[in-house]
């Protein structure tokens, strides 16, 4: 597939009807999305999440959130631990902001009678087939009980061997591990753009995606915010991952009110739709 035909601006797909046909949707939160221009996590954010959460649940779907924000969180408890780069020192911060996340999501969600669980995971979790059962069972339970589970890594004891590496990924493992349907990544952009935006005004958003591999090298790759540990470059691996498994991916801004604007078809974003052809080949494969 050349990569004319795998990247297009005007994409036919409907965005508002790949999430109208997901019944399991996994939404994951960075943390250039969760804070304020603060470096605070923007509360009133979380709990129009959790509103919409709660409209999708009504009308019978189900929802995983991977939410970062930890260190975040962490950092807005403890102001005076702002200039401490010390991997000890953000690894505590970590454990301190857990708690502080965690409870902001639980008093969000719990404005709109739901009920949360945590999963704190690393790399190992995933590797381990005893541990990917464990997580897949608690997540199904979670879900089938009407509990939204919130998934983030365990950033207070992993380091360099086992670490994820980043949400976005976590995201991945865990849409293909729960069988889902969508995987939602809201982050501070609209989607993949030709070239950054910002710096060049006849950048264009980038509607369907089908050839990751194509778009690598169409594109200028950019590199992480200050809040956040991804860029462009981890949501092309998670998307590499997901549509490997044919789950879509959708890239979009996380604005207040982006689920339901999504779904009605009033926003946008990069779809990454996975490749058929190369699907079928994988499956003969096997």
């Amino acid at each position: 597939m050349s990569g004319a035909n795998a990247i297009s601006q005007t994409s036919s797909i409907n965005i508002a009807k790949i999430i109208k046909q997901s019944r399991k949707i996994v939404i994951k939160i960075g943390s250039s999305t969760l804070a304020d221009e603060r470096g605070v996590p923007n509360i009133t954010f979380m709990e129009n999440l959790a509103r919409q959460c709660k409209a999708f649940i009504d009308s019978g779907k189900q929802i995983v959130v991977v939410s970062s924000g930890a260190q975040i969180s962490g950092l807005a408890t403890l102001k005076e631990w702002s200039r401490k780069r010390d991997v000890h020192y953000r690894q505590a911060l970590c454990a301190i902001g857990q708690v502080e996340l965690m409870d902001k999501w639980r008093s969000a969600f719990n404005k709109f009678a739901l009920h949360i669980g945590q999963l704190l995971l690393t790399k190992n979790d995933f590797a381990d087939a005893h541990c990917s059962l464990n997580i897949r069972n608690t997540i199904f339970t979670l879900v089938d009980e009407g509990i939204v589970p919130i998934i983030n890594e365990n950033d207070s004891v992993a380091f360099d061997e086992i670490s994820i590496g980043d949400n976005d990924n976590l995201s991945a493992l865990a849409s293909v591990l729960w069988s889902a349907d969508l995987l939602i990544l809201f982050s501070d952009i609209d989607g993949v753009y030709t070239d950054n935006p910002k710096t060049n005004k006849d950048a264009q958003l980038i509607e369907t995606v089908t050839d990751i591999a194509a778009l690598r090298n169409s594109i200028t790759i950019g590199e992480a915010n200050s809040f956040g540990t991804g860029g462009i470059e981890t949501k092309l691996a998670a998307a590499a991952l997901s549509t490997s498994f044919g789950i879509p991916l959708l890239l979009a801004r996380g604005t207040e009110n982006a689920l339901e604007h999504l779904a009605s078809g009033n926003a946008h974003g990069t779809l990454f739709l996975a490749d058929e052809q190369k699907l079928m080949q994988d499956i003969r494969r096997y």
